[in-house]
């Protein structure tokens, strides 16, 4: 054969040369841990006093014949999931429940129904179910808040929207200067027209997004602009204003869940503005009203739009002049259901004060680990 360098090998040297390579080959094989085309039999089991089996060791070292080192494992595409610690032999999942501190916003009022912003924290009570609390927090100062401003933009407020924008325009500028707002308009459908801002312009700007069509789908609007709020984390007092002529004749939520979605632990305040007129029936006002008082806001019916005005300040008002009151509930293991509030205030010098805030909240569900 031809070799590179052009030399040729006698004729009976080429066997004996291939007979050296092929043992080199397989020596070469041996050292590398590689096995013929006819594998051998693996090492036999044995058993040990009949009671366990178990599988010959290879002393030098070297993985057994045919097997290939452990790969490193890879983490799988799938979901990630929690590991139990390394003493839990039974992995399970349970369910904890999350201490969680219940924020009040109260307004005090006196028999003459004027506001009352100079009380003490000693002046409160809080009962939570029928049972005493222990306030934990207590603050009586302006501070920001974030506010979903939802207007009723179907056909019948077509005439109505120049007044209702400038009074809501008005309510703005009456807030505190480090409030975010957004606003909704809505009719069948409801539209984010500003997501949250402090200036003045864009505001104006989305308030006259004032296409009117169509009917009112309320609860929607509701539901969603309550979703929006709370995903807001920057501030934590929240409201919502809803002005409307009408009656909910469209959504596919229900005054119920709505109602539920509000009254969440730490849910918004809802001021509404039922503007009264031949779409706002008894049911219509009675869902306002409603919805309003589970939250510690308030519903206004006012016969002219000439009364917006005057509301929209006195909303402006009363968030401004608010306590925020916070406790953490004793019962802390109880079922996710309705906990009924009671807030009282006493004072030297005033014989009655009346406290609005929220008649309730629904808990919170435990968490799953």
């Amino acid at each position: 054969m031809r070799l590179v360098s052009a030399h040729r090998f006698p004729t009976k040297v080429v066997p004996a040369l291939m007979a050296i390579c092929a043992a080199l080959g397989l020596l070469t094989a041996a050292a590398l841990g590689q096995t013929p085309s006819s594998p051998a039999p693996a090492p036999a089991a044995t058993v040990n006093n009949g009671n366990s089996v178990t599988t010959p060791q290879n002393n030098s070292g070297a993985q057994p014949t045919g097997q290939q080192p452990p790969a490193e494992s890879t983490p799988s595409q799938g979901p990630i999931t929690e590991e139990p610690p390394a003493n839990d032999q039974n992995s399970v999942f349970v369910f904890k429940k999350q201490v969680q501190e219940v924020v009040l916003h109260a307004i005090v009022q006196d028999e003459q129904r004027h506001l009352v912003p100079n009380l003490d924290k000693s002046a409160f009570s809080v009962s939570e179910n029928g049972m005493p609390e222990v306030i934990t927090s207590f603050r009586r100062e302006d501070v920001p808040v974030a506010m979903g401003i939802v207007i009723d933009n179907s056909g019948s407020m077509r005439d109505k929207r120049e007044k209702v924008n400038q009074a809501v325009l008005n309510l703005i500028r009456a807030s505190n200067p480090q409030d975010e707002i957004f606003v909704v308009n809505f009719s069948q459908d409801y539209y984010l027209d500003q997501d949250f801002t402090s200036d003045v312009k864009l505001l104006q700007a989305a308030l006259h997004q004032d296409t009117v069509k169509g009917s009112t789908a309320l609860y929607d609007a509701i539901v969603a602009s309550e979703r929006h709020l709370r995903n807001n984390p920057r501030l934590e007092k929240k409201v919502l204003l809803v002005i409307t002529d009408g009656q909910d004749n469209m959504s596919q939520e229900t005054l119920q869940e709505a109602s539920r979605r509000l009254q969440q632990a730490n849910g918004p305040l809802l001021y509404s503005i039922g503007i009264l007129g031949s779409n706002m029936t008894g049911a219509g006002r009675d869902a306002l009203q409603r919805l309003a008082d589970g939250t510690g806001g308030v519903a206004y019916f006012p016969e002219s739009l000439d009364e917006v005005n005057n509301i929209t300040r006195t909303v402006a008002h009363d968030i401004r002049s608010q306590y925020i009151i916070a406790y953490k509930p004793y019962n802390q293991n109880g079922k996710p259901a309705y906990q009924s509030l009671q807030v009282e205030a006493k004072a030297p010098g005033y014989r009655k004060l009346t406290v609005r805030t929220r008649s309730g909240y629904f808990a919170p569900e435990p968490s799953a680990r």
